[in-house]
């Protein structure tokens, strides 16, 4: 543990001072594991224990565990390439500028801003993002973090395969991983609660993004729930057996490298963020993060990661502590990780 003693601290201390209301995280390193369940799972209207089988809302982590995974399986398959217009599926988009990749790297300059979307029905919201939406003049030439990127890759596998991508996360990705403890409808006792808004009310079970609410199991960007050890489970297997062979070696390679089309490097692969590893090579290491307060970070080559899931968005979204807490955690988690053991 002596290891990791200031990456720890700096995870307790954010129930101890209250900066979320509880959290669940585990620490690997090769076939050692550090984890912890502390905290509620629920402050208000009256407060709910967390315990290690309760499921988080992982908002944008569904990006890299489940859309990322099941696209590159298609990929593999030979159903896209990484460079075809996203057009080639998607026609409504119009513009042929905007390719696969991009949406992957979030440089394709989609908007994805639609008005008044939480009053609009799922038909009608799939229907303005695919007929209002245009491919902005920096297309490539910009990184802009944007959901709609991976609604549309979302979008793309519901055309080739014909059925809710939500669906076929579960049947392509969770299933095959054993992951028995991720979910897209949660069981509300088994549910961490996120936010308490005017619109909503306490949101617990269901989704907390706004769109991914509306859209339901089309949403390729948010909509997944888990626990720390399922999310453990799926690093694991990405770093140490290609995903239990549902990748080959050459596709878990790309998400170690940069995938955009810029020049000079911008640190974003397929899905995943990049960031040097502390060690005397700089090996790139991944991570991803999601708005309700989750997670992950894995290194291929050391064998290691970091996954933290917090309700930092319950009661309130304003949390701006977690946020600059997150940053100073994952600083020191990478310098850490490459100390003696």
């Amino acid at each position: 543990m002596a290891k990791y003693q200031k990456t720890i601290k700096l995870l307790n201390d954010l129930v101890t001072d209250q900066v979320v209301p509880g959290m669940s995280w585990v620490l690997f390193d090769h076939q050692q594991q550090w984890q912890a369940v502390r905290g509620l799972a629920q402050q208000q209207p009256q407060p709910v224990k967390l315990t290690a089988e309760m499921q988080f809302d992982l908002a944008s982590l569904t990006k890299v565990v489940g859309t990322v995974p099941l696209m590159l399986q298609l990929w593999q398959e030979g159903a896209y390439e990484l460079d075809q217009p996203v057009s080639a599926f998607l026609p409504e988009l119009g513009s042929s500028s905007a390719t696969i990749r991009t949406l992957f790297t979030h440089t394709s300059d989609i908007g994805g801003w639609i008005p008044h979307r939480e009053e609009l029905s799922a038909k009608q919201l799939t229907a303005a993002l695919l007929d209002t939406q245009q491919v902005g003049p920096s297309v490539n030439k910009k990184i802009h973090y944007a959901d709609i990127n991976f609604i549309y890759l979302g979008w793309i596998a519901e055309r080739l395969l014909h059925q809710p991508v939500h669906r076929l996360i579960e049947q392509r990705v969770l299933s095959p991983l054993k992951m028995t403890e991720t979910t897209f409808l949660p069981d509300k006792a088994r549910a961490v609660a996120t936010a308490i808004t005017s619109q909503r009310g306490l949101i617990r079970g269901e989704t907390h993004d706004p769109k991914g609410f509306v859209l339901g199991a089309h949403c390729g960007s948010a909509g997944m729930f888990s626990t720390a050890k399922d999310l453990t489970r799926f690093g694991r297997a990405l770093i140490e057996t290609n995903l239990n062979g549902l990748f080959t070696s050459d596709t878990v390679d790309q998400l170690f490298v940069d995938q955009t089309r810029l020049s000079g490097e911008h640190l974003r692969s397929l899905g995943w963020k990049l960031h040097h590893s502390r060690a005397v090579d700089h090996h790139p290491v991944i991570c991803h993060t999601g708005y309700t307060g989750t997670l992950i970070i894995l290194d291929r080559q050391k064998d290691q990661g970091l996954v933290l899931l917090t309700n930092r968005v319950h009661p309130r979204a304003d949390n701006e502590e977690f946020i600059r807490r997150r940053g100073k955690l994952m600083a020191t988690y990478l310098r850490e990780k490459e100390l003696s053991k």
